[in-house]
């Protein structure tokens, strides 16, 4: 087993910042670590705390927090979320695109540092009381039947992943698979890129034995959540697509010129109205936030994807 020195990674990102006053260390693998005269254990600070936390109150509006892109188009972009909107709309995605019922187990595998990790794997699951696994680890360690390990031990009924993920795993072979029941699934999906067809069959009728549907989820760190998505055994299911949108939300095509595309049609993705989880702007930089999302076609989203509709 390898681990990932990640303390010290934190220590010289710390190192160039000296604002921060403390650094809060959760201990894994117990094992060495520096120790600057900034650490503290994170045991010996909850040791005599309530396991009760009162509740605190926030307008809606209230900053939740700041998410940096990857930035494809510059340097990176302070992704800022608020309160009552993000958190609305991170659980009825979640409650609705899983088709989540009360004592159900649900699983996303993403890192809990981007924002599909930030909106299903926490916000989302836990609002609607959600029990939410968390994985720490790699799909093909010890080997590639590790997912579907996971699945058959934690009896996981919703399970949400990568294309990526997908590929790799049904390139290692069906025999790993085939290791496996995951009879507890109900509900399948795919978040972060497009899946490509033969992924998506490879999918459906081996993980999911031929009785799952798949949601196929297309959004961004700056919607909060699923924008465009089919919701399990209401949308009729297509290979590769993204298929319809979520409550409320109202994509649109159009061409260079700004000009709505009806019908059969291929172009620029714009949104034509708001909703809940949009971020309200850009850290410290609002000028940019108009800019790069709302200057392209003024008044729409511009979401800086291409799409085809069929």
């Amino acid at each position: 087993c390898r681990s990932t020195p990640l303390k010290t990674n934190v220590d010289i990102a710390v190192a160039a910042c000296d604002c921060v006053e403390s650094v809060i260390v959760v201990q894994n693998t117990k094992g060495d670590v520096a120790w600057g005269n900034k650490d503290v254990w994170y045991h010996d600070l909850v040791e005599d705390m309530s396991k009760e936390c009162p509740c605190e109150s926030f307008d809606a509006e209230t900053p939740l927090f700041i998410l940096y892109t990857s930035g494809s188009t510059g340097k990176p972009k302070g992704v800022l979320h608020t309160t009552g909107g993000y958190l609305l709309y991170a659980a009825m995605t979640h409650k609705y695109v899983f088709d989540y019922q009360d004592g159900d187990i649900y699983w996303c595998s993403a890192d809990i540092g981007w924002v599909t990790g930030h909106s299903y794997i926490v916000y989302g699951p836990l609002a609607n009381g959600a029990t939410t696994l968390m994985f720490e680890g790699i799909p093909t360690y010890p080997d590639a039947s590790r997912f579907w390990q996971v699945i058959d031990k934690h009896q996981v009924n919703s399970f949400y992943t990568a294309p990526t993920a997908i590929r790799a795993l049904m390139g290692a072979g069906d025999g790993f698979v085939a290791k496996t029941h995951r009879s507890s699934l109900r509900v399948l999906g795919t978040v972060g890129e497009p899946i490509n067809p033969e992924a998506w069959e490879w999918y459906y009728h081996k993980i999911g034995n031929g009785k799952c549907p798949i949601v196929d989820t297309w959004w961004q760190t700056e919607t909060g959540g699923h924008m465009i998505t089919p919701l399990p055994y209401a949308t009729a299911l297509k290979p590769g697509s993204a298929s319809q949108p979520f409550f409320g939300i109202e994509p649109q095509i159009v061409n260079e010129k700004g000009e709505v595309l009806e019908g059969e049609a291929e172009g620029i993705l714009v949104l034509a109205r708001s909703w809940p989880g949009q971020m309200r702007t850009l850290y410290n930089n609002h000028e940019r936030f108009m800019e790069a999302y709302f200057s392209t076609f003024p008044g729409k989203y511009f979401a800086g994807d291409g799409v085809k509709r069929d």
